[in-house]
């Protein structure tokens, strides 16, 4: 059964290859182009799964991270971290705000499915 999950990312081509990897599993898939803009997602809905960037501009990952964990709405949906940065503090900062896991780009599509089959329930 297909996830409807949300991809937060600055970058229209990675967008476009997460949503391609996403579809062809059998996901639904909505699109954000930064934190900000991500925001009007956040409407009440079910959500399975977000994947934000962590550099946009606007609102960067980490702020939209921390919005969402305060939307009681969207406080135990998994999120999932699709970035190129891969330093520790980052990763913690990210954790701190509530991130569930992290997934460092360029990314090989099935480790992808198999992050998200690892936090989506």
């Amino acid at each position: 059964m297909g996830k409807k999950i949300l991809i937060v990312d600055d970058s229209e081509s990675i967008r476009e290859v997460v949503s391609f990897t996403l579809e062809n599993a059998g996901h639904e898939v909505l699109k954000g182009i930064d934190g900000h803009d991500a925001l009007k997602f956040l409407d009440g809905n079910k959500l399975d799964l977000i994947i934000t960037d962590l550099h946009m501009p606007n609102m960067d990952g980490i702020e939209f991270i921390r919005n969402v964990r305060a939307n009681e709405a969207y406080k135990f949906v998994p999120i999932l971290f699709l970035t190129t940065e891969s330093q520790t503090s980052k990763k913690m900062e990210a954790k701190d705000a509530g991130a569930t896991g992290w997934i460092i780009k360029p990314f090989v599509p099935e480790k992808l499915l198999a992050a998200i089959n690892k936090v989506v329930r």
